[in-house]
């Protein structure tokens, strides 16, 4: 048994007798570098933590996930300190880590400079050189409210500590429990420099900070409401190691290049006039060409699966989303009620109620089970203008949405064929890489349905994705209302993951809508309902296409294949006489007939990323060839006009990703 001079720990699975009064790092004999908090039966806590007798304690290193949080969380304090001390006037909100840095918020008289960002990373990597300590000490709500009187939104969150919890990042700052300040404290003299109220844990000094940088400022509603003053946030980036850093900012870097918004507007594809409203795309003839393929290739491969086409209005009666319960539950991402004749019209969020319509409108045998509907259906859904995004994230959009009613027998067996139609799709576009998402169920009251209902429909998903061989990760309380779903999430080139196909159960609009089919037996039985969008819809995965092939797509998809190249005009009809056989096999071709340099006229063919560039002098006309010239700058000079032909109308049939 320990003495009171001495505790029993357990460190790394093994129970050692330690001096009373030992901390968290004595114990660890961590270096403050590498090791830089500990996690104390279960709980995070800093370096010089206290250690009572029976503590388990594990170590939690920087470039662990945990440790990047906590130290990205006290980057975020060093900023504060820094904007503080060249910008006095500021007043604090709150500073959280975040998914591959962390931001801070500020109230001050006029948003940050460019300038003002360097100056304020200048002053961080003073405070990191001086090495502050961190301190935690608990303080009672009073002297809370005393040491941070200048502070008005550190006092509100005062005031909502146990009542708003993790709100909008409150939970960084304020717990249900005891509040705690911490100080940044001089190195040499112990003398506090400067403080923030704080759950904590941080790193034991500044100096465990080895790599961060600012990357830009931005306005933000205090705790995430309109309703609320706006406040300048600046946003950063911190990491292990100046190399895991370089690393990063390399991704960002080619991150951006691949942004399908930049692409779009430097292919002519798409673009977003004013004119017409936030989040609703026109699409250009080029874009027009890619996603005409992407629909008609879709749409041939629905047609082999036994799917059969519908197609429903773009809006409808109020009473139809009462039906279906998602004016109770999802009128928010709805647009606004129109009032026509009298009563109450919406823009269609989703095509599924429309189709249970046509499920409806006559008898069903199970002989007609699985009965497959498809359609590209145009939906609306009022995103709020801080999330429209782009191509990904829109409020006008089309879907490629089926809906498939099944008896409860089939259902194993068609969400496994759903699913593999979908992988296979999917991989046909160029994505290979992929694991699932099973989003459950929990205790909120959003959920419909009975408790059997949600048991055996998740355990369907289950059964299906396991024999689909992919990792599978859970996600409670994630599923939609009425009912769980496999999401697939697909990893593009450089890494990123993209949700994309979505397989969802539903025993619950069924029951809404009354729908039945005649069983064997003569009686009449509640069909099942899935529900599959395969690329979420045409929009977003146009735009992750583009980013994830950086704009040089497939020559299959690209909306020009080939470019005849003339090194002068007298070979203007040579190529002529190519392009139209190429056209007669269905490859989208030109001819270059401008008043261009020749190369001048391959620099545009490689800005408009072509594929294929043919080019054409005397020789080759004498030979009744060209030379190709492909994308990525490799030359084949010579080459029979019937080879070339044939050489570009196989790689456009056989999809090959060049």
């Amino acid at each position: 048994m320990s003495t009171v001079s001495e505790l029993r720990i357990t460190l790394d699975g093994d129970e050692r007798v330690v001096p009373a009064g030992t901390t968290a790092g004595e114990a660890l004999g961590a270096d403050g570098r590498t090791v830089i908090a500990a996690r104390v039966d279960g709980e995070l806590r800093d370096l010089d933590h206290v250690l009572t007798d029976g503590a388990v304690v594990e170590p939690v290193e920087i470039g662990s996930e945990d440790g990047r949080a906590i130290m990205r969380h006290s980057t975020a304090h060093v900023l504060a300190q820094a904007v503080q001390d060249l910008f006095p006037e500021a007043r604090l909100g709150i500073g959280p880590p975040v998914e591959n840095g962390f931001y801070y918020d500020f109230d001050v008289p006029e948003p940050f400079t460019p300038d003002d960002l360097k100056r304020i990373e200048k002053r961080m990597r003073e405070i990191v050189k001086q090495g502050q300590r961190f301190s935690r000490r608990p303080v009672s709500d009073d002297e809370a409210r005393r040491e941070l009187a200048d502070e008005p939104y550190k006092l509100e969150l005062i005031e909502l500590k146990g009542s708003a919890g993790s709100e909008d990042g409150a939970d960084v700052e304020v717990g249900a429990g005891q509040l705690t300040i911490y100080d940044n404290l001089d190195a040499k003299t112990g003398e506090p420099r400067w403080k923030d109220l704080c759950r904590g844990p941080h790193v034991p000094t500044t100096k465990a900070i080895p790599a961060f940088k600012l990357m830009r400022s931005g306005g933000a509603y205090w705790r995430g409401s309109e309703k609320n003053p706006q406040l300048q946030r600046i946003y950063g980036t911190a990491w292990e190691s100046r190399e895991r850093q370089d690393e990063y900012l390399k991704f960002l870097e080619e991150a951006e290049k691949r942004d399908h918004r930049k692409l779009g507007a430097e292919l002519d594809l798409f673009s977003f006039p004013n004119e017409i409203g936030s989040g609703l795309a026109v699409f250009h003839p080029k874009g027009g060409v890619v996603r005409k393929v992407m629909e008609d290739y879709a749409r041939r491969r629905h047609e082999e699966a036994g799917y059969e086409f519908v197609y429903t209005p773009h809006i409808t009666k109020g009473a139809l989303f009462e039906t279906s319960g998602h004016l109770g539950w999802y009128k928010d991402d709805m647009f606004p009620a129109m009032e026509v004749d009298g009563g109450d019209y919406y823009l269609k969020p989703m095509n599924c109620p429309m189709h249970n319509l046509i499920y409806k409108a006559r008898g069903r045998s199970y002989r007609e089970l699985p009965l497959r509907l498809f359609e590209f259906g145009s939906v609306y859904r009022f995103e709020k203008s801080g999330v429209v995004h782009g191509l990904t994230r829109v409020r006008g959009m089309t879907q490629d949405d089926a809906h498939i009613y099944c008896t409860r027998e089939q259902m194993v067996d068609e969400i496994k064929n759903l699913l593999g139609f979908v992988l296979d799709l999917l991989r046909d576009f160029g994505l290979n890489e992929f694991y699932l998402e099973l989003s459950t169920r929990d205790d909120s009251e959003k959920f419909i349905g009975s408790d059997e209902y949600w048991e055996w429909s998740t355990a369907a998903l289950r059964e299906a994705a396991a024999e689909s061989g992919l990792d599978l990760v859970d996600d409670p309380g994630g599923a939609a209302f009425y009912g769980p779903k496999i999401s697939v999430q697909a990893k593009d080139a450089i890494g990123r993951t993209w949700q994309l196909s979505t397989i969802q159960v539903d025993p619950n609009q069924p029951e809404r809508f009354d729908l039945e089919y005649q069983a064997a037996d003569g009686s009449r039985q509640r069909p099942v309902m899935l529900h599959r969008a395969l690329f979420g819809s045409i929009e977003r995965f146009f735009g992750v296409l583009l980013e994830h092939y950086a704009g040089a797509m497939p020559p299959w998809l690209s909306p020009v294949q080939v470019v005849g190249i003339p090194i002068g005009d007298a070979h203007v009809p040579h190529l002529e006489k190519v392009a139209a056989r190429l056209r007669e096999r269905g490859i989208r071709a030109e001819v270059d007939a401008s008043s261009d340099r020749m190369q001048k006229k391959i620099r545009n063919a490689q800005k408009q990323k072509v594929p294929y560039m043919l080019l054409a002098g005397d020789q080759d006309v004498s030979k009744d060839a060209v030379s190709f010239r492909y994308r990525n700058g490799e030359q084949k000079n010579g080459v029979p006009i019937d080879e070339a032909v044939e050489e570009i109308v196989k790689a456009v049939e056989a999809r090959i990703q060049i």
